[in-house]
């Protein structure tokens, strides 16, 4: 009999070597993302100083730069991105421990506070569902928003709970590397903090 076995990986950081957000609006428009990187530091130090909520600062600093482009333009550079940087952004050790995991009876979860935008190709080169925070498109263009809350925390592991919903599983193994993986790290049967590290 096979266990079945559940696996939730975060992605920045505990997948990756730095965080994605910067290094794809970067990749999206140098320009614009240094002109708002430096408007956004007051905000930033606020965050790190938790005075500021980390929903808001992220939502404003992503908008300054993606607000009103195009889904098609926003998927293309998403790809481009992706091959630009996968896998030398990715562990080795992360990368060997992901296709070394037995695809039987298994399923994998990439969750991330990162938006869907640039994470999807990883989930898809990981072959992993993806759980991330959600950009919102009107009429094919980036309102700036995002459809619910931001992927990270409690939230994290709501999302976690939605996407298993019925799931019955042996064993639920997570990794991640930050405060706000802890609850999602509480709730496996096995919690791996910086584990890839």
């Amino acid at each position: 009999m096979f266990m079945k076995k559940l696996y939730c990986f975060d992605f920045d950081g505990t997948l990756t070597y730095q965080d994605t957000m910067f290094l794809y609006l970067k990749f999206y428009n140098p320009a614009k993302f240094r002109v708002q990187f430096i408007r956004h530091i007051p905000l930033f130090v606020l965050l790190k100083l938790k005075l500021a909520d980390t929903e808001k600062v992220k939502k404003s600093f992503i908008g300054s730069i993606l607000k009103g482009q195009n889904e098609t333009k926003i998927k293309e550079k998403s790809r481009k991105f992706f091959e630009a940087n996968y896998p030398k952004i990715v562990r080795e050790n992360a990368m060997d421990f992901i296709k070394n995991i037995d695809q039987n009876n298994t399923e994998s979860l990439l969750v991330t506070a990162s938006l869907d935008i640039w994470t999807q190709p990883f989930a898809e080169a990981f072959k992993m569902e993806l759980v991330s925070t959600k950009a919102e498109f009107k009429n094919g263009v980036f309102t700036g928003n995002f459809i619910g809350k931001n992927c990270n925390g409690k939230e994290k592991l709501e999302r976690i709970k939605k996407e298993i919903a019925d799931e019955k599983y042996d064993k639920i193994i997570a990794f991640g590397d930050t405060s706000g993986d802890r609850p999602m790290l509480n709730w496996a049967n096995e919690g791996h903090y910086q584990f890839f590290h």
